[in-house]
């Protein structure tokens, strides 16, 4: 299509060319109109931007900087720093996993604007595949189990999980993973939005394809290899473009109505109607590939088997009890309208959750909304937001969470037979670890080889002062090293030492 949309695109240049006596005539406006229309629809987005550079936080504007905190090949963890200057907020932290389903994690920007001025806000930035070489490996819905247990990991405790759309079900995977293991670092609440925990319950078209095709079909029909000169040349992948399609397909008529009104506002020249309309699409219209192993095994395991609604779901082969679940709060929110996930099957989470006390589970059912005003727009800003975010606030800094071990220093390995929970006793950093700082805490990044990230890991940890890392033992550099994945980083840079006179100054100070 590359020769028809540069022709499009030039045609369309001519008769916009103020010099070109038919660029006022109605003839003109129309053919550049048309061959805008061409170009638009024969395009490749690029990634959007989230582009939030402010908010508003206690009433006060301030600045907002987007960083990468944690990355791997196939998702970068972007934070949202807030730069609230010598203010102390106890916001609410928060990890927004974002669907990995064609769109890129923009597609939650209202999300994150909405919730920025009460929290702190990750989100999963997932990587499109194309743009991942061979030599990184797969990726699947194990892998992203694994993924969203070491952001947790490295996010530390107290946080709290939103997952949207096609992420509440290894979210909630991956909570129950975590309660098995007694991992102290399990989510404090869990939110899910719109998710197909058991498509079995009013299934929508979406669910009928799956079940009806099997997965033989998708196999053969939608599976392609990223073509040269892309990075990940010759990975399999389910094209963005074919999820696109299957999206614009549920609604075609409203589509084809929004197009043609764009044509006739670009020959009529609304210029602001026809730039809400560029604005919307060339959001909708940006899409990203996915692994084919992750999308075959998410349509097989979630849409074709129903795995874990049946208690037949497993991750790295150990069988994924939600009934394990008893300390992370859940949260399930449903749209009326919701023609992607029927309702009632985020709400089945509830009944596979058979652990959980009352005071600890909510459904809210937001009337009158489709399944993308679950998550944005007036209703969610409005209703939704400010119900998730009570409920987060009412379980945050829980007093009566048990304390037990963290998870074994692979997320993917699974546990012994005789592998159970042990008391907070035999973990050697619970004496040193702190739910938040003593006062003010101190600037880690006087230590040489402490960077903003890693003072941002260890704050979250429960690591803010010099004393602390100044009596750390040989057992609990250990295991410091192994959760938070320093290498060898702490005697290696001479963290100890450093500390010690740090915590010197300071106090002769």
């Amino acid at each position: 299509m590359s020769p028809i949309r540069a022709t499009a695109d030039l045609t369309r240049l001519y008769f916009k060319n103020a010099m070109n006596p038919l660029s006022h005539t109605p003839f003109g406006r129309s053919v550049a109109a048309g061959c805008e229309l061409v170009e638009r629809l024969t395009r490749r987005y690029g990634k959007p931007e989230f582009g939030l550079t402010e908010t508003t936080v206690g009433g006060v504007k301030v600045p907002v900087r987007e960083e990468i905190v944690w990355q791997k090949p196939f998702c970068n963890l972007l934070h949202f720093d807030r730069k609230t200057g010598p203010r102390k907020h106890s916001d609410p932290k928060i990890l927004l996993i974002a669907p990995m389903s064609g769109h890129y994690a923009t597609l939650l920007r209202g999300t994150v604007e909405t919730l920025l001025p009460s929290a702190e806000i990750y989100i999963t930035d997932w990587i499109d595949a194309r743009m991942v070489p061979l030599a990184e490996g797969r990726f699947d819905l194990d892998d992203y189990i694994d993924y969203i247990i070491e952001m947790l990991h490295f996010l530390g405790p107290d946080t709290h999980v939103m997952a949207v759309c096609q992420p509440s079900v290894p979210a909630l995977a991956a909570v129950a993973v975590m309660e098995q293991r007694g991992d102290p670092l399990a989510p404090t609440t869990a939110t899910l939005m719109g998710g197909p925990i058991d498509t079995r319950i009013n299934p929508t078209a979406v669910n009928d394809l799956a079940e009806n095709k099997g997965i033989g079909w998708f196999e053969r029909h939608v599976i392609m290899t990223v073509p040269f000169p892309q990075p990940g040349f010759l990975r399999a992948v389910y094209p963005g473009f074919l999820q696109l399609s299957g999206f614009m397909g549920m609604n075609l008529d409203r589509h084809v109505t929004a197009h043609r009104d764009f044509f006739q506002h670009l020959v009529q020249g609304d210029g602001d109607s026809a730039e809400k309309h560029r604005e919307f699409y060339d959001e909708y219209l940006a899409v990203m590939d996915l692994t084919a192993e992750f999308y075959l095994q998410t349509v097989d395991t979630v849409f074709i088997k129903h795995a874990l609604p049946k208690g037949e779901f497993r991750h790295r082969g150990e069988l994924v009890d939600c009934g394990a679940i008893r300390n992370t709060a859940l949260l399930t929110v449903e749209g009326e309208k919701d023609d992607i996930t029927g309702r009632g099957q985020t709400k089945a989470a509830h009944d596979l959750c058979t652990s959980l006390t009352d005071d600890k589970r909510a459904h809210y059912m937001q009337p009158n909304v489709g399944h993308y005003g679950v998550f944005n727009g007036s209703r969610f800003r409005a209703e939704i937001a400010p119900r998730i975010l009570d409920f987060i606030r009412t379980h945050s800094q829980r007093r009566d969470r048990p304390a037990v071990t963290k998870a074994p220093a692979s997320a993917g390995a699974p546990k012994t037979a005789n592998s159970t929970p042990v008391t907070a006793s035999a973990d050697p950093l619970a004496a040193i670890l702190l739910a938040e700082p003593k006062g003010a805490a101190d600037d880690l990044k006087a230590i040489s080889g402490v960077g903003p990230k890693l003072e941002t890991a260890l704050n979250g940890a429960g690591i803010f002062h010099y004393w602390q890392i100044a009596a750390l033992t040989d057992a609990q550099i250990e295991a410091l090293d192994t959760r938070l994945d320093f290498r060898g980083r702490i005697e290696r840079d001479g963290w100890l030492d450093q500390a010690r006179k740090l915590a010197g100054q300071t106090v002769s100070g």
